[in-house]
């Protein structure tokens, strides 16, 4: 899989670490923008869908866990891996029993932060692929 076949979105309320992110996985060949809150997430979704979200927790307005309640609800095969300045794991277990592929701390480590993207877009293909199979298996049944 190509990296720039992965379409990731951050969402992230401090604007230079949201362009620096942006900037250093566009460097490594990720399709990556990035929204500053959690309803331009959710907007942009609409727009343009994404494989993988990067979803900083604590945000003024929408915060992180407000944000991927709605994007479960809306976009259910798109993964989301949470980010947290602060070591809050009660967050975190509450953001993977909403369905977050993971979690990371700030600051990020460029290439575990590549490796989860990777994996949480492997995990969303494998989706679309069983979900393409089950609907092939009941139109064949028909």
């Amino acid at each position: 899989m190509a990296l720039n076949e992965i379409q990731v979105l951050l969402v992230d309320d401090e604007k230079e670490f949201l362009e620096t992110l942006v900037k250093r996985l566009v460097k490594r060949k990720l399709d990556a923008s990035g929204v500053g809150s959690g309803e331009e997430a959710l907007q942009a979704l609409k727009q343009k869908p994404a494989d993988v979200v990067i979803l900083d927790v604590k945000m003024p307005g929408m915060n992180g866990i407000e944000t991927l309640r709605e994007i479960r609800r809306n976009h259910p095969l798109v993964e989301v891996i949470m980010l947290t300045g602060h070591a809050n794991m009660e967050v975190a277990i509450e953001g993977m029993e909403i369905g977050a592929f993971d979690y990371l701390t700030k600051p990020v480590d460029m290439d575990e932060l590549l490796y989860k993207v990777q994996d949480a877009h492997q995990k969303k293909t494998l989706q679309e692929q069983k979900i393409g199979l089950i609907q092939a298996a009941t139109q064949a049944g028909r």
